[in-house]
């Protein structure tokens, strides 16, 4: 047990303690506000607070786990052993940096909630954040401090107790378009024909006529490859499907279509099910019940991860209704077109919600790259090579590693063979 002494415990100092020492490194914690049962304590001890007491192992503390609400916080990345961190602690603290600080600025998202303009889907960009600005988007930061902090401690106290946690690898499926051209309805379907003829998409055309007669021909239609892609690596593979009405951001087949809902179950007998909420549920918590409800009553039992449409967040708000709605597992964390670390991290993390200092109990998930982010490679090696980077990164703290692929540009011919580049991937980085 590695006791922890502060001048005050507050939300956040609590919330970032327990997901550096237990979440990410697996030790044990407490905390304590007395001095003398800091100085009783004969085991693993540190001191997180502006002075030391004696000659402990020595944090020293920034305010920002102290304070309340959002403030204007300058920042100054700098260089620990060659990885990028900021809020210098000094000489005296037994690591230069304080890392729960910069832990709890990139868990919390704490730049999100700061005035920023937002893209036409409202969503943060990413050349706006601190990590892209400082060239350290794609290392996954806050695990790579825990484990350098890890190091000292374990010089410090070699008898401590550490569950070591092991590399894992998921596989996401988004199914936001389950098929391109079949069981889109006769309505749909006949002005998808008008307009390619109208454009003279020849080549689309004689597809699209091809699909209405045979409907296993549809380009989109990759599950029972990915089904035996998962079989054969036996991958943690989960499927998003999209189960809402159709909008202007919503073109999904139909969730009355019997084809549909017999492919959902289907897949749900061999992997996870879950729900790609609608662009239109974004801020409408009764609708976003409502998909939810609907997909659980297809597979026939509950339905608790989610995943954003266009992977748009608005921080707090989006997982106040996550969590309204019955979710306890988000995907969504990551950036569209860049890979990287949105939060800093491989591994799952509670929500904090800075409005209301407190902990939301919806467990967050990054993803490390969208196939969309690659969409622009022409070269398989081009992906790989920075699939593998990334990969590597994840491999030495032992994080987890999630991929996000859709059945669409699986099924779409366009520079290189999307299928073969998510089999090689799988191959080559699940282990």
């Amino acid at each position: 047990m590695l006791l922890i002494y502060t001048h005050k415990i507050t939300p956040r100092f609590s919330y970032i303690m327990r997901q550096v020492f237990t979440r990410i490194l697996g030790i044990e914690i407490s905390f304590t506000t007395k001095v003398e049962d800091f100085i009783k304590h004969s085991g693993a001890k540190i001191t997180y607070t502006k002075k030391p007491l004696q000659n402990e192992f020595f944090v020293r503390s920034n305010d920002l786990l102290f304070e309340h609400g959002i403030n204007d916080i300058q920042i100054n990345v700098a260089d620990w052993e060659g990885v990028p961190c900021f809020f210098t602690a000094g000489e005296d603290s037994s690591v230069p940096y304080d890392i729960f600080s910069a832990s709890f600025y990139l868990l919390s998202r704490y730049e999100e909630y700061l005035p920023h303009v937002k893209d036409k889907h409202g969503r943060f960009s990413p050349k706006d954040s601190l990590a892209f600005k400082n060239d350290f988007l794609r290392l996954p930061v806050v695990d790579i401090w825990a484990n350098k902090l890890l190091d000292r401690l374990l010089e410090r106290f070699p008898d401590i107790k550490v569950k070591h946690k092991s590399y894992s690898y998921t596989s996401i499926i988004d199914v936001t378009a389950s098929h391109c051209y079949a069981h889109r309805g006769f309505t749909r379907s006949l002005a998808g024909f008008l307009m390619d003829l109208g454009n003279f998409r020849i080549r689309r055309l004689l597809t699209r006529i091809g699909v209405w007669f045979n409907p296993k021909r549809d380009p989109y239609n990759n599950f029972a490859f990915l089904i035996e892609t998962k079989k054969r690596y036996d991958l943690n593979c989960i499927f998003f499907f999209q189960f809402a009405s159709y909008s202007t951001y919503d073109k999904n087949v139909s969730p009355n279509n019997n084809n549909f809902r017999f492919l959902i179950k289907s897949i749900a007998d061999y992997c996870k099910v879950a729900l790609a909420t609608s662009y239109s549920s974004f801020d409408d918590t009764e609708l976003l019940k409502k998909e939810k409800k609907n997909l659980e009553g297809v597979i026939n039992r509950q339905v608790d991860y989610s995943r954003m449409r266009y992977n748009r967040v608005d921080f707090p708000h989006t997982y106040r209704n996550l969590v309204e709605a019955g979710f306890t597992d988000d995907f969504t964390m990551g950036y569209t077109h860049e890979i990287g670390f949105r939060a800093g991290t491989s591994f799952p993390f509670y929500l904090y919600d800075i409005n209301m200092e407190l902990q939301q109990p919806i467990r967050v998930h990054s993803f490390a790259f969208h196939d969309y982010a690659l969409h622009e490679d022409t070269k398989m090696n081009d992906i790989l090579e920075k699939v593998g980077s990334l990969y590597k990164e994840v491999k030495k703290v032992n994080g987890d590693f999630i991929s996000v692929f859709s059945n669409e540009l699986l099924g779409t011919d366009h520079k290189i063979n999307w299928k073969e580049t998510y089999a090689t991937i799988v191959k080559k980085y699940h282990v």
